[in-house]
């Protein structure tokens, strides 16, 4: 059974690779993750803000007095809520790669350009084989199109690669007015991948307390679905690496993915509930699977029921959407 893949031109052992987490944070964890099979580790993102942060603190120390920036600060997040500093980030980095074998891709996240961009050098230098683009963007102003906001972040897709050498894979979202036109020009800016799914963390309301909470909701398998139906839209005429990050749990969710047009499959929220053993539970069971149905490689099962290829296309589109609500009836 040839398990092999290719994710932004990095040869893998197979398609399933930690997503961005903590599971990168701590040396021991990332031993057992590659003890138990992970073909790649994605490190969790360095955040726009906490580079700005961080280079305001350092300004403020070398040149000003403690009160002088006050006003510029109340825009950041205090430094405690990052988990890594920028520099601890990049030492994190180097001691990964020094740790395994396998690739090791870092994560920025960001929203505008700026100094923070530098960081993607940093990060190339410190010895990243890949660099995954986290483009998080909530807008909430009316005079904001979607024409500016696309703008803006093929901007900054283009810096970052024209920045480093090694290849830019870009964590996108589902809320793009034309997702597969996003895709094209993305692939247009340099990048050599995309990621989908973002997982957008909701806030709730607290009635009682009148109150916003903000709670971390790990995924399921039903958030799979969303990343099947674009993925096999997405992967017939698209030329970039497609990694599926988000509701994959099980070895029947990473065949769907693959078969959806992924080329990789990114694990976190199953890892984080069930220990990086589960990584080798879940690749035992889909080499079984696959050896039973008489595949020869995984490249066989990849894009095998996408939107080109699927013997019901209409799955996909607005005619399917049409007759399962068409046909619907209450059993009351």
């Amino acid at each position: 059974m040839n398990l092999a893949t290719s994710y932004l031109g990095l040869s893998l052992a197979h398609p399933l690779i930690t997503g961005a987490s903590p599971l990168a944070d701590d040396i021991d964890t990332v031993r057992r993750l590659e003890d138990a099979g992970a073909a790649a580790i994605v490190m969790r993102s360095l955040f726009e803000e906490q580079v700005a942060l961080e280079s305001l603190g350092a300004y403020q120390h070398l040149d000003g007095p403690s009160d002088a920036y006050a006003e510029a600060q109340s825009y950041f997040p205090s430094t405690n809520v990052f988990a890594l500093r920028a520099d601890a980030y990049l030492e994190q980095l180097r001691r990964i790669r020094q740790t395994v074998a396998v690739p090791v891709i870092a994560s920025l996240n960001g929203t505008t350009p700026g100094g923070w961009l530098d960081y993607a050098r940093q990060i190339e230098q410190a010895g990243a084989h890949a660099l995954e683009l986290n483009l998080y963007s909530l807008p909430s102003s009316p005079e904001l199109s979607c024409a500016d906001i696309e703008r803006g972040q093929l901007a900054i897709i283009t810096s970052v690669c024209r920045s480093v050498r090694i290849p830019v894979a870009v964590k996108l979202s589902p809320f793009y007015t034309s997702l597969p036109h996003f895709v094209a020009a993305v692939a247009q800016a340099g990048a050599r991948g995309v990621v989908l799914f973002n997982r957008f963390y909701q806030p709730d309301i607290d009635i009682e307390a009148l109150d916003n909470k903000l709670e971390l909701h790990l995924s399921d398998s039903s958030e799979l679905l969303l990343r099947l139906r674009w993925l096999a839209i997405v992967s017939p005429r698209c030329p970039l690496s497609l990694a599926c990050s988000g509701g994959v749990h099980s070895a029947t969710d990473a065949i769907k993915a693959l078969m959806a047009g992924a080329h990789s499959v990114q694990m976190v929220s199953a890892l984080l509930q069930h220990g990086p053993a589960h990584l080798r539970r879940v690749l035992d069971e889909m080499t079984r699977w696959l050896a039973e149905h008489e595949y020869e490689s995984v490249a066989q099962l990849c894009g095998s029921m996408n939107h080109a290829r699927s013997p019901n296309p209409s799955a996909y589109e607005r005619a399917n959407y049409i007759r399962l609500l068409s046909s619907f009836h209450p059993r009351y």
